[in-house]
């Protein structure tokens, strides 16, 4: 079967090609992509700003935030059978190296492979993909392609706020920092657990749509002294959990400044690669709690009941400011790496 896929060269370099999907091997699914979000990350390998992609190794296609149907399955399947709607986890462990085994996280893994950022792990941009049916995550039937393309971007800060002896309850005060997608849904964990929710946010569209999603105050850092502000809406004494959400360079170091005396810390903006200016020592005499987590574990059909039971109150649909047919990647990545376009979440969709 002949299946037109994207594939990323190199920089600047992103190619729809007509090929022939292989046979599958035991274990392995055929779907048909219905929508894919284009993830800030997939920008910033396209501008060969990020050695996340490895388009060193070979041409890859892209998309982790993809939802699609099954069409056919290899032998050996267990849990899944065609027309399922189905997503996936980003980070695929093998299972059974050493670290696997220790019960690492997926991202320690010796064998480690990553949907829609390496040759070997083809993403969700193009007509069709095949996977292994162990990162398989199973998508209601009543949700749209679109919804269920949702469930990485959304499995991200949900782990990071609850993963690797996380919490957040309705006594705490919590600070996210950041409003783009991961944020967004930072925002929306953080206020169905109860907690007062302050979001900081330099971009005024940003800040006004958040209030929409969990926030019960928003800061402009660049308007105010950022740590007095936060005292203000937290009792003077400074938040309990503090959520990296931008992987910005002056966000990442203001944490130190902003966060109160036994605060979680979880940081979830990618950032590596950079060396940032931090006033670690605060860590010492604030007794902080620092956790990162690069990617999920064990999270995704947790992520989808989540989602399933506060998404009538919160509309995931709202937050697609940029639709694009497939054949009209380019054009959907120019919107996603704009800047100045009020672009929140751009979805590429594959439905005729």
């Amino acid at each position: 079967m002949k299946a037109k896929i994207a594939f990323m060269y190199k920089p600047k370099d992103l190619r729809i090609e007509e090929v022939e999907m292989p046979a599958l091997k035991p274990g392995q699914v055929l779907i048909k992509i219905g929508a894919c979000g284009i993830c800030g990350s997939d920008v910033e390998c396209f501008e060969g700003k990020s050695a996340e992609g490895r388009y060193d190794l070979g041409p890859y296609t892209p998309g982790h935030e993809w939802c699609g149907e099954i069409i056919e399955t290899g032998v050996d399947i267990k849990s899944f059978k065609v027309g399922d709607k189905v997503a996936s986890d980003c980070v695929m462990h093998c299972g059974v190296c050493e670290n696997c085994r220790n019960g690492l996280m997926p991202s320690a893994c010796l064998n480690f492979r990553e949907v829609g950022f390496r040759p070997d792990s083809p993403g969700g941009m193009g007509e069709y993909m095949i996977i292994e049916e162990n990162y398989l995550i199973k998508i209601p039937t009543d949700w749209s392609f679109e919804e269920g393309a949702w469930v990485e971007t959304f499995s991200i800060p949900y782990f990071g706020i609850w993963g690797n002896g996380g919490h957040v309850d309705a006594s705490d005060d919590v600070v996210i920092l950041g409003a783009g997608p991961i944020g967004i849904c930072a925002a929306m964990i953080a206020k169905t657990s109860g907690a007062k929710t302050i979001v900081v946010e330099p971009v005024k569209y940003r800040r006004d749509n958040i209030l929409k999603y969990g926030a019960d105050a928003v800061i402009d850092p660049l308007s105010c002294n950022l740590a007095e502000e936060i005292k203000k809406h937290t009792g003077e004494k400074g938040p309990d959990v503090v959520v990296e959400a931008s992987g910005n360079d002056r966000s990442i170091a203001s944490i130190f400044d902003i966060a109160g005396h036994s605060a979680r810390v979880r940081l979830i903006g990618h950032s590596i690669g950079r060396k940032i200016p931090i006033e670690i020592g605060k860590t010492i005499w604030r007794t902080l709690n620092i956790t990162g987590s690069g990617g999920t574990k064990d999270i995704g059909i947790k992520t989808v009941k989540f989602m399933d039971r506060i998404k009538d109150k919160y509309d995931f649909s709202a937050l697609i400011t940029h639709r694009f047919p497939f054949e009209k990647i380019h054009e959907a990545f120019a919107v996603a790496a704009n800047k100045e376009t009020n672009c929140l979440k751009t979805m590429l969709n594959f439905e005729k």
